[in-house]
């Protein structure tokens, strides 16, 4: 029996569902959390639980995004680099939006006293830090600016990820103030992360030389 024209495209293009999977399940989480909003079932403080809820997801997409490169170096798995971009994506969008509810709803758009809030509280200050280093990665992440800055440049630019989700780690241990044991947590995945990127370049330097 001849392959069909679905079984042919599937093998041009295998695990083409994943990145529409990836998506459609990303979006889950703000789907529950406007409608708990429209419920009002958000508790005593729906600003904070809303502000708390977008900065932990912010921080889970980045560090997923941060993971594909590692789970490609320790296990050959070629599939996560196609869902690298979109989760980096996801946490800029979500950390944006994180800023966005902190301006319009804690801080009624009032721009005087956000700058006095980012200047007198050190953990909100860092948080925007975090936000704005992952700006620049956001407007370079499709392949004409790869092409316009060139492989290396690009990867020299993006390694700004790292230091964004450091700045998201602090931020959230700064926050939490008591119960630090969750952004201990995260800052431990990510210092994994970045062992395993360091180890891996480290091999392909003593194998170059």
């Amino acid at each position: 029996m001849a392959p069909t024209t679905a079984t042919k495209r599937a093998r041009r293009h295998p695990l083409s569902w994943l990145q529409p999977a990836v998506l459609c399940g990303s979006l889950a989480p703000f789907v529950l959390l406007g409608w708990r909003a429209w419920q009002g079932a958000l508790g005593a403080n729906p600003i904070a639980t809303a502000l708390n809820q977008l900065g932990l997801l912010a921080l889970l997409f980045l560090l997923a995004s941060l993971s594909c490169t590692p789970l490609k170096q320790v296990f050959g798995w070629k599939w996560p680099l196609r869902i690298r971009k979109t989760l980096g994506l996801l946490a800029w969008y979500t950390a944006l939006c994180h800023f966005l509810v902190y301006l319009a709803l804690d801080q009624v758009l009032v721009l005087p006293a956000l700058w006095q809030d980012i200047l007198k509280r050190p953990f909100i200050s860092i948080g925007v830090l975090g936000l704005v280093l992952l700006l620049p990665l956001a407007l370079t992440s499709s392949k004409s600016a790869l092409q316009r800055l060139g492989p290396k440049r690009w990867q020299q630019l993006h390694r700004l990820a790292y230091v964004a989700a450091g700045a998201g780690v602090v931020h959230y241990y700064l926050r939490v103030k008591i119960a630090v044991h969750e952004p201990i947590v995260y800052g431990a995945v990510l210092a994994l992360l970045l062992g395993v990127r360091v180890v891996a370049w480290v091999l392909r330097r003593h194998v170059r030389s």
